[in-house]
């Protein structure tokens, strides 16, 4: 088993900058593929950026690609999201996953931290 948490979501102003965490325990976190997703109220969750287990293959998505960097600390077993210049539109559920198999979906997911950024 996998356990996922994430913190670091709050309250912020456009154009602030945050950085979520995500804390895992349970499995080797050095070996997987991990991942940030978001969701907003009414609409589907949406693939934000994702890192391979070595940290050096990363990938995002069109709408945060030079404003969000993910990265991780192997050591900590951590997972992180640095996001500059936030917008409202930005505003979600973030949840943190990991996938096991490179051949399928994120099979372990956190419940996720709010980021609420406000204009």
């Amino acid at each position: 088993q996998v356990q996922l948490v994430e913190s670091g979501g709050r309250l912020v102003q456009a154009g602030d900058s945050l950085r979520l965490s995500c804390a895992a325990s349970g499995r080797a976190f050095s070996t997987y593929t991990m991942g940030w997703f978001r969701q907003s109220p009414g609409k589907e969750r949406e693939f934000v950026a994702a890192i391979n287990w070595d940290g050096v293959g990363t990938f995002y998505s069109e709408s945060v690609l030079g404003r969000f960097t993910i990265s991780r600390d192997n050591a900590r077993n951590t997972l992180f999201l640095q996001m500059n210049n936030l917008k409202p539109e930005d505003t979600a559920l973030y949840k943190c996953a990991l996938r096991t198999d490179s051949s399928a979906g994120y099979d372990y997911w956190g419940q996720g931290t709010q980021v609420t950024v406000s204009s």
